[in-house]
């Protein structure tokens, strides 16, 4: 008999929790924001939106489902199954904290703050659970692209806005550059670190770089398989260059970066916790994931 589906609640602790966790109770936690011209009761409302939206979602799943909650910090422990239902409850960038450990479940993302919240992914309300759930199988979903990094040694990460490679601390980068297009091209850099963005990181970190380098290249949509890329503050030397700092890879394309530092880091989406570490001599290859995240509606 196939197990019932399980509904798994994605979460994360509120502000409000984090104060009250921090300084001991409401009252200190409220004299300490009024000693610097603050109020607590706008973070309390917004604790008590977010978890009002859990209960109204919780009360829309089935009798007959399982459910698991998990909180955004445990992420990386969590195990996920083929007939999970994965429900954000939160904010847009809750819904790119969790699609890198998903393969193929469906994503319902709720939004506990409307109009504080842009809404890209996380775009329903919670009176709207009930029939999200019912259709989250067999219903549309717009399949976002993503973006993987693999290593040599096989690590590999993948993330739904953007991956990082750089120093720890975003201190200078030392590596070797190279592109699979364009004819193989490779450059020795020293730089504040790449970055390589998505359709969907292209409303976050992605787009404040493009719009520094004004704009020139394209932006790409959530669903196409294209990326930008951008190394951040490349810095000019003898023995390192500038002419390889910005373009964008194909679905086939791939940026390798061979690291020339005693250690540098790859992470995705802001995760900076769960990191891939390399050593120098290890190279790394970036490009279109052969995996998307489904995302309900």
């Amino acid at each position: 008999m196939s197990l019932a589906p399980r509904v798994v609640l994605v979460h994360r602790t509120t502000e409000y929790e984090e104060l009250t966790a921090r300084h001991g109770t409401h009252g200190q936690a409220a004299f300490f924001l009024s000693s610097r011209g603050r109020d607590i009761a706008e973070v309390a409302e917004r604790h008590r939106r977010a978890r009002e939206a859990l209960t109204a979602v919780v009360s829309a799943i089935p009798l007959t489902w399982r459910q698991a909650w998990v909180e955004r910090a445990d992420l990386d422990r969590f195990l996920f199954a083929p007939e999970d239902v994965v429900v954000v409850v939160g904010q847009d960038g809750l819904v790119a904290n969790v699609a890198k450990y998903l393969v193929g479940q469906p994503v319902v993302g709720i939004d506990t703050d409307p109009g504080r919240n842009p809404g890209v992914l996380v775009r329903h309300r919670p009176q709207d659970a009930g029939a999200l759930l019912a259709s989250a199988h067999g219903g549309s979903a717009d399949e976002l692209t993503m973006v993987e990094a693999v290593a040599d040694d096989t690590q590999r990460l993948v993330a739904l806005n953007e991956i990082y490679l750089g120093a720890a601390g975003h201190q200078t980068a030392r590596y070797r550059l190279g592109l699979d297009e364009y004819g193989g091209a490779v450059e020795p850099q020293a730089s504040s670190g790449v970055l390589v963005g998505t359709g969907t990181g292209a409303t976050g970190w992605l787009r404040s770089v493009w719009q520094e380098r004004g704009g020139g290249l394209p932006l790409p949509g959530p669903t196409d398989e294209r990326l930008l890329w951008f190394v951040r503050e490349a810095w000019p030397s003898p023995s390192t260059g500038t002419s390889l700092v910005a373009g964008e890879l194909t679905a086939s394309g791939r940026l390798s970066l061979t690291v020339e530092s005693d250690r540098l880091i790859v992470f995705g989406d802001g995760m900076e916790g769960d990191a891939v570490e390399l050593m120098w001599g290890q190279t790394v290859r970036v490009g279109v994931a052969g995996v998307r995240l489904r995302l309900v509606g």
